[in-house]
Parts: C-alpha cells; structure tokens; sequence
C-alpha cells in the first residue's frame, strides 16, 4: 500500500463520515393564554399543534395554560400564540416550595394557582416588601414614652 493507496483510503474514509445534525433537546414550554371558551381552547392547541417540532400540546382552560413539549424553540411557541390574537405570556408561575422568600411582595399574585407563587429575580428581599421601617419603629420597647401616635 503506497501513497496512492493510503490517499484512497483516507478519501473513503472522509467521505463515509456523515455530518449530524444537532438536534435541538427535547424541551417544555408553558404559556399563560388568556382562554374565555373551549373553542378558544380548540383555537390555540391547533395553533400550537402546527408549530414545527411539538410533540404533545396540552390546554388546561381552568388554569388559562398551555404546555407544548418536543424538539421546539420557546420564541417560535411564543410567536405562534400570539398569532391567535389572545393576550399571551410565558408562565409566571412556580411551585411554592422552589422559591427562597415566596413572601416578598412581588411574588403574590392572587391569580396564580393553588401552592403556586410568581417568580421574582433572585435578587429581590424581603425588605423590599411593603413593610416600611417607621412602621415597626412607632412602637418602642426601649422607650414607651416616645409613641409617635399618641
């Protein structure tokens, strides 16, 4: 086997690698759609059936949600439902357990479902809630002549 012969070899050898494609994850993406009817419901889930790689839709109208799982991009779900001309958002909500401080104030929603919380950014406190300090202070252990209300 000469030059020649290891040229062929190698020749064949790079031609028989085919290229993958990479194949997007297989991921879930819930959004909350405001829903008023089941032919609303029947509306979105045909949209959301069409958009290219989804695999099972799922429309809860109680919940106003709707879940598409496959090989799908979030931006492309997105687009898709709002094509329907119905007011539309990514789901907002997550288990109360998931979230650090689920009392600070931006994280209650009295919409959102039962043990369900809003998610706020991790850099949000707690005293960022609508507690104020001269609220706790009119009241003094250390000096009870010095009520501000009386």
């Amino acid at each position: 086997m000469g030059v020649e012969g290891t040229l062929e070899y190698l020749s064949d050898l790079l031609s028989s690698v085919k290229r993958k494609k990479k194949k997007k994850q297989t991921q879930t993406v819930a959004l909350k759609i405001r829903m008023d009817c089941e032919g609303c419901a029947r509306k979105v889930k045909g949209v959301l059936s069409s958009v290219k790689g989804a695999k099972s839709v799922d429309v809860d109208l109680k919940q106003q949600k709707a879940t598409v799982i496959g090989r799908v991009d979030a931006k492309k779900v997105l687009a898709a439902a709002k094509s329907t001309k119905k007011k539309v958002e990514m789901w907002p909500y997550v288990p109360y357990s998931l979230v650090a401080n689920p009392y600070v104030a931006q994280s209650y929603d009295k919409k959102a479902p039962a043990n369900h919380v809003r998610a706020v950014p991790p850099t949000a406190t707690i005293t960022e809630t609508t507690m104020d300090e001269n609220y706790t202070s009119m009241f003094s252990d250390d000096n009870p002549n010095a009520c501000s209300i009386m």
